[in-house]
C-alpha cells in the first residue's frame, strides 16, 4: 500500500468510525445515568440491537481470518462452529431467556445466588471475570491486531518495528472500544454493534461475489461453477477425523460449548437481558441464529475462492500460511476506495467483542462482587452515580491491564488458538452444567455446584497439563464427558445432601412476557436452515456432484416449513379475530 493509498484508507477509515460514533452518542444520549441504563440499556433493546450486538459481539478478526484459513488449507469442516450455534439461539430463545426474564436477572451469578446461594455468585463471578480478563480480554485485542497488520502494512506506514507496531494497533483498538464501554454503556454498544454488523454484512457479501467475479475472468457465473464442480472436496462439511471439526463432535461437546456460549456467557447474554419484552428477545435470539447460518457463505467461501485463484498451501505459489488466504484475496479484489470501509468494519468488529467484555466484566464486579461485598460490611446502599463512577473505573482498570497482557500471547508457544481453547475449557462446561440442573432442579443444593467447580478445575487441568498425552481425545468429546460427569455430581449431590426446602421461582413482571407469536415457525425455519447447509455441503450436495438423494430431501425440508408457516398465520389470525370478537 504506497503513501497516497494508505491517506485515503486512514482518513475514509477514521470517517466511517466516526460516523458510527455520532450515531451512538445521538441514540445513548441522556440514557446512561442510572445503573439499569448503564447495565442493561434501560432494558429497552430491540430485537434489531440485540441481533446486531449478539452478531457482532460473536464474530470478530479471529473468525475472518481464522475460517477462512480453515477452508483455504482444509474444508468447509468448520463451519460447525458457527453453523451448530443456530441449535444453541433456539434453546436460548425457549428455554433460558423466559427464566431469566422473568426473574428480572441483570447477571447470570445473580440467578446462581437466587437459585443456590451467594458463594456460587461469587466463585462464578470469579470465573467468568479471570477467564474474561487473563485471555478473553486480551486474546480479542491481539488477534485484531493480527489482522490489521496482515491485511495493512502498518510498520512500513508509520516506519516502525513490527513489535511496536503491534503493541500500537493493540492501544489504538482497545482506547475506541473502551469509549463506548466506558462512557456509553449497553445501549452505546449494542448501537455501535448493529451498525458495524450492517458494515460487516456488505463487506461479507463483496468479498466473495468479487472474489467469484476474479476466478470467472470478470464472469460471475463461471467463477461460481468453477467453486461447484472443480475439487469439490473443499465443499465437504462433513469433516473426518483429521478434519479441523470432525462430524461427531457436533453431538458430544460443539452442543454444550455452543450452549454456554449463547445462553450462559455474560458478555453474550447480557443484551438478551436487556430485552424490551420477551418477544423482542425471542426475535433478537432467533435472527442472530439467521446470521450464523450465513457464515459459511461470508466467511469461509472467500478461503476456498482463494484456494483455486493461489493453489493449495502444499502446492508451488501457494500461500507460506493459511491464515494469509483472507488477507490476500481483500487484497487483490478489494478497490483502493473501499480499503477504509473495510478497515472500520474490521476494527468495528474487533472493539465490539471488546468493549461488550468490558462492558460485562464491569457489570459483574459492581453488581456481583462489590455491592455484596458492601453490604456484607453493613455499608450504606450506593447510589446510581456512585457505582457508574465503580463501573467506569474498573473498566479502565481492565482495559489498560488487557493492553499489558495481549502483546504477550504472541509468545505463546502453542499458538493463540491453543490457549483460547485450553483456558476458555477451565469454565465453560461447569457452568453451562451448573446453569442446566439450577433451571431443571429443585433440591440440589449449593454444596453441588461447589464440588462441580473444584472437580472441574482439577480434572480438567491434569487433562490439559499433566496427562495431556495419555488422554488422546478430542477436547470435544472431553467436554461432553465431563459435562456428564458433573450432571452426575449435581445430582447426586441433591439425592444425598438435598435442600431443607425446595427452591422456588420467584417471578418479577419488569418487561411483558408474552411471547413471540412466530417463535415455533422462525425456529423450525432456522433449524432447517441448518439441515439444508449439510445437504448442500456435503457428499449428497455438491461434493462429488449432486445425489439422487439431494432435491428429494431439499424439497422435503421446503414443504415442512410452508406447512409449518402457513399452518402459524392461520393459527395467529383466527386468535386476533377471535381477540377483536
Amino acid at each position: 500500500m504506497n503513501g497516497a493509498n494508505g491517506m485515503l484508507t486512514l482518513v475514509s477509515c477514521a470517517f466511517f468510525m466516526g460516523l458510527v460514533a455520532w450515531i451512538s452518542y445521538v441514540k445513548t444520549r441522556g440514557e446512561v445515568a442510572t445503573r439499569e441504563g448503564y447495565f442493561l440499556a434501560g432494558r429497552g433493546l430491540t430485537a434489531v440491537f440485540i441481533a446486531g450486538s449478539m452478531l457482532l459481539t460473536n464474530l470478530s478478526a479471529e473468525q475472518l481470518i481464522g475460517l477462512n484459513g480453515s477452508a483455504y488449507g482444509f474444508n468447509l469442516s468448520s463451519m460447525g462452529w458457527e453453523v451448530t450455534a443456530a441449535v444453541a439461539t433456539v434453546c436460548m430463545a425457549f428455554v433460558f431467556l423466559p427464566r431469566y426474564l422473568a426473574g428480572a436477572f441483570t447477571t447470570l451469578p445473580e440467578f446462581l445466588n437466587d437459585r443456590f446461594d451467594g458463594s456460587v455468585r461469587a466463585l462464578a463471578a470469579v470465573l467468568f471475570m479471570v477467564g474474561y480478563g487473563l485471555i478473553t480480554i486480551p486474546s480479542v485485542l491481539y488477534a485484531g491486531s493480527i489482522a490489521v497488520l496482515q491485511l495493512f502494512d502498518v510498520p512500513a506506514l508509520f516506519g516502525i518495528s513490527y513489535a511496536q507496531a503491534l503493541v500500537l494497533t493493540i492501544i489504538t483498538v482497545g482506547c475506541i472500544g473502551a469509549l463506548y464501554a466506558v462512557f456509553g454503556g449497553l445501549r452505546a454498544v449494542a448501537v455501535s454493534d448493529t451498525l458495524n454488523g450492517l458494515g460487516l454484512l456488505v463487506v461479507g457479501l463483496a468479498v466473495p461475489l468479487l472474489g467469484l467475479a476474479a476466478l470467472g475472468d470478470g464472469s460471475l457465473g463461471d467463477g461460481l461453477h468453477t467453486v461447484a464442480n472443480t475439487q469439490t472436496q473443499k465443499l465437504n462439511a462433513i469433516g473426518g477425523a483429521d478434519d479441523p471439526t470432525p462430524f461427531a463432535t457436533l453431538f458430544t461437546g460443539m452442543v454444550f460449548a455452543n450452549l454456554f456460549y449463547w445462553c450462559t456467557n455474560q458478555y453474550v447474554i447480557q443484551r438478551t437481558l436487556a430485552a424490551k419484552n420477551l418477544a423482542e428477545g425471542q426475535k433478537g435470539v432467533l435472527f442472530s441464529g439467521f446470521f450464523k447460518v450465513m457464515v459459511p457463505f461470508l466467511m469461509m467461501l472467500p478461503g476456498v475462492i482463494a484456494f483455486h485463484l493461489y493453489g493449495g498451501p502444499d502446492e508451488p505459489g501457494g500461500l507460506a500460511s493459511i491464515d494469509l488466504a483472507y488477507p490476500r484475496l481483500i487484497a487483490d479484489v478489494l478497490p483502493n476506495y473501499a480499503m477504509g470501509f473495510f478497515l472500520a468494519v474490521l476494527l468495528g468488529a474487533v472493539f465490539s467483542s471488546f468493549n461488550s467484555l468490558l462492558n460485562s466484566a464491569a457489570t459483574l464486579f459492581c453488581l456481583d462482587v462489590y455491592l455484596p461485598y458492601r453490604a456484607r460490611q453493613g455499608k450504606s446502599a450506593l447510589s446510581d452515580g456512585g457505582l457508574l463512577r465503580v463501573a467506569r473505573r474498573t473498566s479502565i482498570v481492565i482495559a489498560l491491564f488487557s493492553f499489558v497482557v495481549a502483546p504477550l500471547l504472541q509468545f505463546a508457544p502453542d499458538g493463540l488458538w491453543q490457549v483460547i481453547r485450553v483456558f476458555t475449557g477451565f469454565y465453560n462446561i461447569p457452568i453451562v452444567a451448573i446453569v442446566i440442573v439450577g433451571l431443571f432442579t429443585t433440591r440440589v443444593p449449593a454444596l453441588g455446584p461447589k464440588l462441580v467447580i473444584g472437580f472441574h478445575l482439577v480434572t480438567y487441568g491434569l487433562t490439559q497439563f499433566v496427562f495431556k498425552d495419555l488422554v488422546n481425545i478430542h477436547f470435544l468429546h472431553l467436554y461432553a464427558i465431563l459435562f456428564v460427569l458433573e450432571i452426575g455430581i449435581l445430582l447426586m449431590t441433591g439425592y444425598l445432601r438435598p435442600r431443607s426446602s425446595p427452591w422456588t421461582y420467584t417471578t418479577t413482571q419488569i418487561v411483558a412476557m408474552e411471547p413471540w407469536a412466530y417463535r415455533i415457525p422462525c425456529a423450525i425455519t432456522l433449524l432447517s436452515c441448518v439441515i439444508a447447509l449439510y445437504l448442500v455441503f456435503s457428499p449428497v450436495g455438491l461434493v462429488g456432484g449432486l445425489s439422487q438423494a439431494f432435491w428429494p430431501l431439499l424439497w422435503a425440508v421446503v414443504i415442512v416449513n410452508i406447512g409449518v408457516w402457513w399452518r402459524s398465520v392461520a393459527r395467529n389470525k383466527a386468535g386476533d379475530a377471535a381477540s377483536n370478537h
